[in-house]
């Protein structure tokens, strides 16, 4: 078993048995057919993976890995906020009839900011204070810009990551840790999505500034199952589990702006057959 299937088959089973539900309280979100879609939920959970050990892909079901490197990208590289740029149509509920978003995920990424360095966007910022300030413990990225939530389609879930550097012991090699700030976390459809967007996001930045990999800390203010998918997680968690693949990231890529979906690919990936999942909106 991956330390990533145990980590999300205890967190599963800790929300169904230890959670709360939303049932009959005024929820935002619906599904297809109008009805309110409520949860069983858990506050503050945090799980660890340790990004120098194993890739974060869950065995129990198969990982899109392709599709969530290409909204990584989206975000983080591309700085869009036009489902246009993406390939895939998990956003497509949330975009305008121009492909807009509004002021929400990539767009926060490429808002230039002023600095005493001079000018520039949130990604370029962390960058920059990774290869200059190493041990800074300011190195911090935001999507939550209260000032243009009106303007965002969705408020961002995963909203803000923290990135530290610590020396490796016995080894001249620094070594590139992260948290990843959650406010919501849909469990079934996006919990094991976002550890490896962020893992990812781990190793293109590790690469890019002369780091090795170390921990993703994954803190989720609100881990919920939606009540049409408590079914499904008991199955799921019931399954039989294989080791954990082998990540593989093109390793001549030097400048972040260089990576390209093809640089990634996941060796030596077993995994339990497909689920089909009931999204709500």
């Amino acid at each position: 078993m991956s330390l990533a299937d145990q980590i999300f088959i205890n967190m599963c089973k800790d929300i169904l048995e230890n959670g709360t539900s939303t049932e009959g309280e005024k929820v935002r979100p619906k599904w297809e057919d109008g009805s309110y879609a409520y949860t069983i939920k858990k506050f503050g959970v945090v799980n660890r993976y340790d990004l120098s050990k194993e890739f974060p892909a869950l065995t129990l079901r198969k990982l899109a890995f392709k599709s969530c490197i290409d909204e990584l990208l989206w975000i983080w590289q591309k700085k869009s906020n036009n489902i246009k740029d993406l390939n895939s149509h998990i956003w497509d509920s949330w975009a305008d009839e121009n492909g807009s978003i509004g002021k929400a995920y990539g767009y926060q990424m490429g808002v230039k900011h002023k600095y005493k360095e001079g000018y520039m966007d949130q990604v370029d910022r962390v960058i920059y204070e990774l290869k200059n300030n190493p041990f800074s413990r300011r190195i911090i990225t935001n999507m939550y810009v209260h000032q243009d939530l009106h303007e965002m389609n969705l408020y961002p879930c995963a909203y803000s990551m923290t990135f530290n550097v610590t020396n490796k012991p016995g080894s001249d090699k620094l070594v590139l840790n992260a948290i990843l700030n959650q406010r919501s976390n849909d469990i079934l459809t996006a919990n094991n999505w976002n550890v490896c967007q962020y893992a990812v996001l781990v190793h293109m930045l590790a690469q890019v500034c002369g780091y090795e990999v170390g921990e993703l800390v994954h803190v989720i203010a609100d881990a919920h199952i939606y009540d049409r998918h408590i079914p499904i997680v008991k199955e799921l968690i019931t399954r039989p589990t294989y080791d954990a693949p082998e990540f593989y990231m093109n390793p001549d890529v030097k400048d972040f702006y260089d990576f390209k979906v093809e640089d990634f690919e996941l060796r030596n990936y077993k995994y339990g057959p497909k689920v089909d999942i009931p999204v709500a909106v």
